[in-house]
């Protein structure tokens, strides 16, 4: 029985190796039946792994087992061992009538329409209609998580546009949260929750990709800038950060006894001679430990600053690994801001009713690899829609993407249509070329791209306030006999009057 064992293994991994060989010749154009059939390699090679190790094991045969059993066929009485193998047979499937008999054949043979639906459902279910099947993140759970951590209630709320840009950043200016408060319980759940999310989207984006090799590599890189106190945010110079956020300036003092910002220094020091303060400076001084402020940690503070200096360590190296889904994430975003609900719905429907190919019968097959293999016939040159395809003529003609608009402040760049020409002044790249001509107050100068005309009203602006500032500068007070101050014209006229 070893032996026979022996053998289905090798003949299982042949098979194996066909399927994967014929399911990689298949070039499917949408990104549904890729997924899938990335999927079913990975589970084709899941199994040559498992496969591989039992065979591993009946060649090393620790126990002897094999060894005897060939023995016992070679030697001896051949038609006995024969009827011996012939009654054990009988004897399994007498106590298991019900076992059904493996057919290698057609474990692995090329799937029909039915499988192939039953496929592109189980990867359907995969991912959220925000993701578009593993082409963008879906980030807006995490997003309301981050904006109700009790650390940012009283913060700037983020746009989503601007929390796919910093998700990642753990570091000042751009990452308010200071050291200590990143070991609260909200604050670990919230990044361990980026962090699973990251994971399992690689995971389900990436499955032929050996991806537990790479997680190992960010453990390691971890592990050895920990050991050096290198880990970006957790330096062993850097400040704790108890007391005000590290990048907001305050005129304040903090108390790190009682663990309390003050926004006066008179409040301060008469909150030194207090009760509640000497009491707080007694049990701090009871309690054997340094105070927080000199840098001293206990080992429960140093273990939970380990987990989050590694769980935003993964997070940043996660998010470098897909700069390409985050900035594509970005774009869909930007795109859908300026679509109607009918029009996302749409979408929505057009994206799950495409069909698969061989799900609706031979002639839907044949027709979706005739689609497949023609090129897209663009003439006009319009731009491309989120499928790959030309979006409709009359689009392009609501939105005037035709109509050129140069903006010579920006270094002559070259916008198509208006709506993205309105868009620029606010970019940093209209900002950047302002501030480099001498400008600071941007909002002034929308609708001019000229670098000229830009310096001449520049040039208005800071005459007109200098004026200003010398008419007020220049006006002559006056006092009456009873010590009212007033302008000169006014003192005139009620002199005139008779009413001083």
């Amino acid at each position: 029985m070893i032996l026979e064992d022996q053998r289905v293994i090798h003949e299982d991994l042949e098979r194996l190796e066909d399927a994967i060989a014929e399911l990689l010749l298949d070039d499917h154009p949408h990104i549904r039946d890729r997924l899938g059939r990335d999927h079913d390699i990975n589970r084709y090679l899941q199994q040559i792994q498992t496969q591989s190790v039992r065979l591993d094991k009946i060649y090393k045969d620790a126990e002897g087992e094999k060894d005897q059993e060939a023995r016992n066929l070679c030697t001896g009485d051949t038609m006995a061992s024969f009827l011996k193998e012939i009654s054990a047979i009988r004897d399994f499937h007498r106590r298991y009538p019900n076992e059904r008999v493996e057919n290698l054949e057609k474990a692995y043979k090329k799937r029909t329409p039915e499988e192939r639906a039953a496929v592109i459902a189980n990867v359907e279910r995969m991912f959220t209609g925000e993701e578009g099947f593993g082409k963008y993140f879906d980030l807006t759970m995490l997003h309301e998580q981050y904006l109700n951590l009790p650390v940012l209630q009283h913060a700037r709320r983020l746009t989503y546009l601007q929390y796919l840009d910093i998700f990642d950043v753990f570091t000042p200016p751009h990452c308010t949260i200071r050291r200590d408060q990143k070991l609260s319980d909200t604050y670990f759940k919230y990044i361990k929750s980026l962090r699973e999310y990251l994971e399992s989207f690689m995971r389900r984006t990436k499955p032929l990709e050996n991806l537990d090799k790479l997680f190992a590599s960010f453990d390691d890189e971890f592990e050895k800038l920990w050991q050096k106190e290198e880990v970006p945010g957790w330096e062993k110079d850097a400040p704790i950060g108890i007391g005000p956020a590290m990048d907001t300036p305050s005129d304040g003092t903090w108390c790190a006894a009682c663990q309390k910002q003050f926004s006066n220094v008179n409040v301060y020091e008469q909150h030194l001679s207090g009760r509640k303060h000497k009491k707080a400076v007694q049990e701090s001084d009871g309690s054997g430990k340094e105070a927080a402020s000199n840098g001293a940690l206990t080992g429960k503070q140093h273990a939970k600053e380990r987990a989050v200096a590694e769980q935003e360590f993964r997070i940043k190296k996660l998010a470098a690994a897909m700069q390409t889904e985050r900035s594509d994430t970005k774009v869909n975003v930007e795109r859908k801001q300026g679509m109607t609900e009918r029009e996302r719905q749409q979408e929505l429907e057009q994206l799950y009713s495409e069909t698969p190919d061989g799900v609706n019968g031979a002639n839907a097959g044949d027709d979706d690899d005739s689609d497949g293999e023609d090129k897209i016939y663009n003439p006009l040159k319009l731009p491309l829609a989120w499928d790959g395809k030309p979006i409709p003529f009359w689009l392009y003609k609501l939105h005037g993407l035709g109509v050129e608009f140069a903006c010579e402040i920006c270094g002559n760049y070259v916008y198509m249509g208006r709506r993205n020409f309105d868009k620029h002044f606010n970019e940093p790249r209209h900002v950047y070329g302002l501030k480099c001509l001498g400008i600071n107050n941007t909002a002034l100068f929308r609708e001019i791209t000229g670098i000229a005309e830009a310096e001449d009203l520049w040039k208005k602006i800071q005459q007109t306030k200098k004026k200003e500032k010398a008419t007020v500068d220049n006006v002559v007070q006056m006092e009456d006999n009873e010590g009212n101050v007033m302008p000169e014209k006014v003192y005139k006229d009620l002199l005139a009057q008779g009413l001083l």
